[in-house]
């Protein structure tokens, strides 16, 4: 059975600059964090030369698509027809990213049939979180 789902996409970094650059980026998402997915970028799209992930929750891109979704450090919407805008907001400064939402609604189609929506508890490992937790504790 998958657990895990991995899929490269093109995205298009938005910059002050009027260069706008198009990078491959990994979305995954790993049934052992149900909740959550990771969107990575490859070492040359960063300004510190190594590659950066950002792990949000899967329902917040979903529902990004439809709709301006989040408030932190993250946040997603719609843009213009078929394009989907992501926020990441660092210390650093604002990097925005720009993708098909076509892309985005395959990938989340293929990790909702490996943790349906509304399910994820299910599939929480709470015995092991809290082992990892406690370890060294006492």
């Amino acid at each position: 059975m998958i657990t895990v789902i991995e899929q490269t996409v093109e995205a298009r970094l938005v910059a002050t600059a009027p260069k706008v650059e198009t990078v491959p980026v990994t979305l995954c998402y790993d049934r052992a964090d149900p909740f959550a997915m990771r969107m990575a970028f490859p070492a040359p799209a960063t300004l510190e030369g190594i590659e950066v992930s950002w792990t949000f929750a899967r329902d917040l891109l979903e529902a990004g698509l439809d709709r301006p979704s989040g408030y932190g450090d993250v946040r997603v919407r719609p843009y213009e027809t078929g394009r989907t805008v992501i926020e990441f907001h660092a210390p650093e400064g604002v990097a925005i990213v720009l993708l098909a939402s076509a892309d985005l609604r395959h990938f989340l189609d293929r990790s909702c049939s490996v943790v349906p929506p509304g399910l994820e508890h299910l599939y929480l490992d709470v015995d092991h979180s809290l082992a990892e937790l406690m370890r060294g504790s006492c």
